[in-house]
């Protein structure tokens, strides 16, 4: 039996009915290929799952294609490689050198919160325990096999695929995988036809089967000026002698905050306070984009002196120094959605305060702490304690670098139509209505799938 007549299923092992855990299985019954190797985050139930073994077999597994670095999308790739996975990862070089950056970070993320669980005794589990360290995602960048957009390559058994650039950040792309004697296109995380850094995704490629994202499936982006918006937020704030606390993701969104608070500086909108990075991944991140020019839509003249504004908080110390002053100033920490890293420290300092705020500049999980913040939470409960928040909360939404419901269509209608339509990587709402949408504006119809579902194709 060759590749073209061989049966093929698609399994959904993660970004069903959560923004997290992206994860799809294509099985030819002779080859398998996992489509995205991502992390849950937010609720504990599906926190839960980041433990739990796989319902396949890793050293049956054939190959792992990335659409691109973010942590839902590539960060269980060290727990696949420790289960002993040994086979090739695809990515784009972009992506590959993200995730030279990113796994690491997170598996001495983890480090730290398990010994400082432990320190403060506030785990259930003696000891706690990092799901993986950073040596752990060392040995897993080994596999990272980068490949070109729009260079077809082969997968095994006579498989192949192609990316194509998604936009969203640096080095995503969305992946035409040629099986069994037909094409399905996998989104991976779209961006915006009008994004601050990248430039906006490729038409999509026609394929038989589609597997999209929905996160935005439900809304529209606000048409508010993100450089007006923040420079309010900054100037009441500072006024008021507070300080402006930004979580913010190490990809992406630090670096097109650091390009608006140019903008802010450069029309003399932007009080002198100082300004801090605080994230390793995101300093490294930083040097990442001045270095890969020719993947993002920055010309060298705004990103040298915008990147060159901020002091980077490298070391833990210089950390732990930003919460000692008293003087207003602004704070760029990691994560974006306050679900770990150094922000959470920054967080327990600076939320109990009515004169300081905490921006919120872009989608926030169900379940993270980020998504308690912007519907009004008066605590959090941070390392085991609950911390009041008394400081203002702002919601900079323009600034998502997912397409919203307008631009989903728009990237869907772009192609022949498909038989098959697949919404993932959605909360429940965002999903279904954008399964909607696509009928009566397209008239197509589409399924959202379930966790562990599988489809013949």
């Amino acid at each position: 039996m060759d590749s073209s007549t061989l049966p093929l299923a698609l399994t959904f092992l993660g970004a069903t009915g959560t923004v997290t855990g992206s994860k799809y299985l294509l099985d030819t019954g002779r080859v398998q290929v996992l489509l995205d190797c991502g992390l849950f985050q937010g609720f504990k139930q599906l926190r839960l799952r980041n433990w739990q073994e796989l319902p396949i077999s890793t050293r049956a597994l054939d190959a792992v294609v990335l659409t691109h670095a973010h942590i839902d999308h590539s960060g269980y790739l060290p727990v696949l490689a420790r289960a002993g996975y040994r086979g090739a990862v695809y990515c784009t070089p972009s992506t590959a050198a993200l995730c030279r950056i990113l796994l690491p970070d997170a598996g001495r993320l983890q480090e730290l919160d398990a010994e400082y669980a432990n320190k403060k005794g506030y785990s259930r589990h003696h000891p706690a325990l990092p799901l993986y360290t950073a040596d752990d995602a060392t040995r897993a960048l080994e596999l990272l096999r980068p490949v070109e957009f729009d260079e077809r390559f082969a997968l095994p058994g006579g498989l192949h695929a192609t990316f194509t650039r998604a936009g969203h950040i640096l080095g995503a792309a969305s992946v035409c995988v040629e099986a069994s004697g037909s094409r399905v296109l996998f989104s991976g995380d779209l961006g915006r036809s009008e994004d601050l850094l990248m430039n906006p995704p490729a038409p999509r490629p026609d394929a038989e089967t589609v597997v999209m994202e929905s996160t935005y499936g439900d809304r529209l982006h606000d048409q508010v000026d993100p450089t007006n918006a923040l420079g309010e937020a900054i100037g009441r704030t500072i006024a008021r002698g507070g300080t402006v606390l930004i979580p913010a993701f190490s990809v992406g969104r630090t670096q097109a905050i650091l390009v608006l608070l140019h903008r802010l500086r450069a029309a003399g909108r932007l009080p002198n306070v100082p300004l801090y990075v605080d994230s390793p991944m995101a300093i490294a991140v930083t040097e990442l984009y001045a270095r890969r020019a020719r993947d993002h839509r920055l010309d060298r003249a705004t990103f040298e002196p915008a990147f060159a504004a901020a002091e980077y908080a490298r070391e833990t110390e210089d950390s732990k120094a930003i919460d000692r002053r008293e003087q207003p100033s602004i704070v760029i920490s990691a994560s974006g959605m306050a679900t770990g890293g150094r922000i959470v420290h920054h967080l327990k300092r600076f939320a109990p305060q009515h004169e300081n705020m905490i921006v919120l500049a872009g989608y926030q999980a169900a379940g993270t702490r980020g998504a308690a913040l912007a519907a009004g939470a008066s605590q959090l409960k941070i390392h085991g304690e609950y911390v009041p928040v008394r400081a203002e909360v702002a919601l900079l939404e323009s600034l998502s670098a997912h397409a919203d419901q307008r631009e989903l269509l728009a990237w869907l209608g772009s192609g022949a139509p498909p038989r098959q339509i697949f919404l993932v990587h959605g909360e429940p709402a965002a999903a279904d209505t954008l399964r909607v949408k696509i009928r009566e504006q397209l008239g197509w119809e589409s399924v959202v799938p379930d966790y562990r579902d599988t489809v013949h194709l």
